[in-house]
């Protein structure tokens, strides 16, 4: 087998079930399987893939294992030589795989490739390509410089190494995945994809970042939205430091105190509320079945161009591909105040977020 799919899911299930499809249709023309390891949903997640994914192996744990052990039991049950780790609140085009495939293929000494990521509103997602945070890179960026965190050096549409990758999308070989020892279970959620990115670093492969490959990721990088956020966040990066530079007292004082001062200056999240003037469809039959759902007017448009500023833009992945419809928000995130959702065919529910800070909403018919 060429690849497998993971998917760690916990009560998203209706954002998996759209991350399942364009998964599906990416997989299409590739010998790959689809493993999602449920952590213990308590919605109809499980429910949802054995009706709508029979093909899809399910793991169904009774607890929530957290994102490094959840990872690792789909990773030990998978046959691909190649395996991505994938976040059910994401959205892939068509040729994502293949052309990771393709590049993969023409490098000996690769670790973890990542891509493009954009949030639900099309806007580019820094953390798809960082930096190893060492204390004095850690410290300006809780200060609010990010510039060194990131790695901006590298342009958002390149393709170049990079050395720290996003957990949301981590492509590698299956064997270098082993090698490195999977996800370090010590990290229960946050930095273990800053502790695998390091770890092939210092393996001596090479981490690269792929520009020319789009993904959506509804969930943005998180900010500190309570105690115990902060506590999982901040203690796993203390974590990462005493694994890998930990090497004198005043050190750990610096890494303590940087954590604290994380937490003192944190920055709320805050849902943007847009209220829509208009709200625009790319064929009839979306315009159609959507005023009436929705009880609302559905204007029928054909050009990007003509969509209008504070717009919702719905795309119907009947009448668009999902790499078109990528390409589309990435394009129009351009104009003020537009937003976005996604009409899955033969699905009864539109799905989209307008903030990186949140995942956003589902409206059910």
């Amino acid at each position: 087998m060429n690849l497998s799919i993971v998917i760690l899911n916990y009560n998203v299930r209706y954002f998996l079930e759209l991350c399942l499809h364009s998964v599906k249709a990416a997989t299409a023309n590739i010998d790959a399987e689809i493993i999602v390891v449920d952590n213990n949903s308590q919605d109809d997640s499980c429910k949802m893939v054995k009706q709508l994914f029979p093909e899809v192996t399910l793991i169904e744990n009774k607890e929530n294992l957290g994102f490094s052990k959840g990872n690792n039991q789909g990773v030990a049950i998978a046959k691909g030589e190649y395996i991505c780790i994938l976040n059910p609140d994401t959205v892939v085009p068509e040729d994502a795989f293949s052309q990771l495939l393709e590049f993969s293929k023409a490098k000996e000494n690769f670790g973890i490739i990542g891509c493009k990521l954009v949030d639900g509103s099309g806007e580019f997602l820094p953390e798809s390509k960082r930096n190893i945070p060492v204390v004095k890179i850690a410290l300006q960026k809780i200060r609010g410089n990010s510039t060194n965190y990131y790695a901006n050096h590298v342009q958002e549409n390149d393709i170049a190494k990079v050395d720290i990758l996003v957990g949301a999308f981590m492509f590698m070989k299956r064997a270098v995945y082993n090698q490195l020892n999977g996800f370090d279970e010590d990290y229960f959620m946050y930095g273990e994809d800053i502790d695998l990115s390091y770890k092939a670093i210092k393996s001596g492969l090479d981490n690269y970042y792929l520009g020319t490959t789009s993904i959506i990721h509804y969930k943005g990088e998180s900010t500190l939205k309570d105690k115990s956020y902060a506590k999982r966040f901040y203690g796993a990066m203390q974590i990462f430091y005493k694994k890998h530079f930990k090497s004198n007292m005043v050190f750990d004082v610096f890494v303590w105190l940087g954590i604290k001062l994380a937490f003192l200056f944190r920055k709320e999240a805050k849902e943007i509320n847009r209220n829509s003037k208009n709200i625009f469809a790319f064929s009839n039959e979306t315009a159609e079945f959507l005023t009436g759902k929705l009880q609302k007017s559905i204007t029928l448009i054909d050009n990007l161009e003509n969509v209008e500023e504070y717009s919702t833009v719905i795309f119907d992945t009947s009448s668009m591909t999902y790499k078109e419809i990528i390409s589309n928000m990435i394009n129009l995130s351009e104009k003020k105040g537009v937003s976005f959702r996604i009409l899955v065919n033969q699905s009864n529910f539109i799905i989209g977020s307008d903030s990186s800070n949140s995942r956003g909403g589902v409206i059910v018919f």
